[in-house]
């Protein structure tokens, strides 16, 4: 792709950008610095040009959704990520985590057809350019610590107890 775009969207979590080409994200996480998520896409996905924005439309609207308690708003947002075939299976597995859940690392292994491979598993979650998008924010360890987040504990924390709240305000 030889251009993207991006936007920065402020949420209860702090600032939030998104890079994304032809309404597909790309990248996205908690800092304000574009160029740093674009590192962080795979180099044959990597846009040439960045341009900014101030909306991304249905991506945007999806995130701040999300933001105000729509926890499954996210759900259907298009994301594009490349990496080996059990890591690219298991980000597509990880966007079925259901909102207010947690998995460990040996589970999502599981539900991506490699019981034994949980170190691939912290792998996806660590290759993972499209926080929030691809929640690994819902994978904890064995012993129900919470493990390591790019964008800090403080910001996983948060959106496991946002979660937390409105899938069951939703459930009810």
């Amino acid at each position: 792709m030889s251009t993207a775009h991006w936007t920065t969207i402020s949420l209860s979590t702090g600032p939030f950008t998104v890079v994304a080409a032809e309404g597909i994200v790309l990248a996205s996480g908690w800092t304000e610095d574009p160029q740093y998520l674009t590192a962080l896409i795979h180099p044959t996905l990597r846009p040439e040009t960045l341009t900014h924005i101030d909306d991304l439309g249905s991506i945007s609207t999806a995130a701040v959704r999300y933001d105000e308690g729509d926890v499954t708003a996210i759900d259907d947002v298009p994301v594009r990520q490349l990496s080996g075939v059990f890591v690219t299976h298991a980000w597509d597995v990880l966007r079925r985590v259901t909102p207010g859940n947690q998995v460990t690392y040996s589970e999502l292994a599981e539900r991506a057809g490699n019981p034994a491979a949980h170190r691939a598993a912290a792998t996806t979650c660590a290759r993972n350019a499209a926080a929030l998008f691809v929640p690994c924010h819902r994978v904890q360890r064995r012993d129900g610590t919470l493990g390591g987040f790019r964008y800090g504990l403080d910001v996983k924390r948060a959106l496991i107890a946002h979660e937390a709240e409105h899938a069951a305000k939703s459930a009810a």
